[in-house]
This record gives structure tokens, sequence and C-alpha cells, in this order.
């Protein structure tokens, strides 16, 4: 009886692979189904959001890049975007920031011997345009939900929390 009642319970999950969710953590299960979904939503948000503030064709990275390069307005090296922006493969970074210095968003020069990475004008009206856009949009769409900035800061410390198992876990993975 106990065991069925499990069962019952675990089909209730909302979940993309039910085999994980009759784990010992069922609710990672389901954690991890919202987090797939909010990632793809969260991307395909960057995207269109950067399309409407009139900069088409850029990717969630190149939009994340652009973000983190205007981040309390000081240069940026390739190492500090991978750095908080946690991309392993330095090639990714650097593509991004060729393609975003090409569209004249970004520039680049040299302190030191390092590359650093600035925004221009023509990035910082794009990303004030994001901005508004964002304003608009989604966050009256948040506020509306019942959530509080301290409840949206409690969920942002959770998710950094869990990311950092996820990637020990996946340097114990490596190794086996």
């Amino acid at each position: 009886m106990e065991k069925s009642k499990d069962l019952k319970a675990h089909r209730d999950l909302i979940v993309s692979s039910a085999h994980l969710a009759l784990g010992s953590s069922p609710a990672l299960s389901e954690l991890e189904y919202g987090s797939v979904l909010f990632s793809h939503a969260f991307n395909r948000w960057m995207v269109r959001c950067m399309a409407a503030a009139g900069v088409p064709s850029l990717s969630p990275v190149e939009i994340l890049i652009i973000h983190s390069v205007r981040h309390r307005d000081r240069p940026k090296t390739l190492s500090d975007l991978c750095l908080v922006l946690d991309i392993e493969d330095t090639h990714v970074a650097n593509y991004a920031v060729k393609k975003l210095d090409a569209a004249g968003l970004v520039k680049t020069g040299k302190s030191g011997k390092e590359k650093v990475i600035q925004v221009t004008d023509k990035g910082l009206e794009a990303l004030t345009r994001y901005s508004e856009i964002r304003e608009r949009l989604l966050v009256e769409a948040t506020k509306v939900s019942g959530l509080s900035q301290d409840d949206l800061s409690s969920i942002a410390s959770h998710l950094r929390a869990l990311s950092g198992y996820y990637e020990q876990a996946a340097r114990s993975a490596a190794t086996l």
C-alpha cells in the first residue's frame, strides 16, 4: 500500500524523466525540469527583447556578454567575462565579443598586455531600450505574481547554491 502511494505521488510530479523521479529525491527531478523550461524561456526572452530593442540576431551568450561588459561601466577582460558567466570555452566568449564588436555594440582595446572590452554608445542605447522593455513587459508581470523582491532574491540564492552542487557533481562524474 505504501509503495503504491509513493508511485502515485511521483506521478503527480511535473518532470520530464519519470525514471529519475523514482530515486530518493523526486523533487530534484521536478526542479531539473523546471530549470530546463526556465532556461529555454529565459534564452528566448533575451533574444526577443534584444530584437525588440533594435538588435536582432544576437545569441543568448552574446546578450549575456554585452550585459556583463556594461556592468558597473568598467572595461572587462575576456577572462573576467568567462569567470562571471561561467563560460568554460573561452573561444565561445571570444567569438561573441568579435560579433558584438563587428556590430558596433562593444569596442576592444588594450590595458597593458590584456585585451579589454567596453560598451559603445550604440551598445548603451540598445541596452537602455532593452532595460525599458524588460521593465514594461517582464518586471510588471513578476510584480503581479505575488513574489516579493525578497522572494526573488531567495530563489536566486538557492539557484546559485544548487549550481555549485551540480558543478561539484559534474567534476566528480568526470572522474568515474
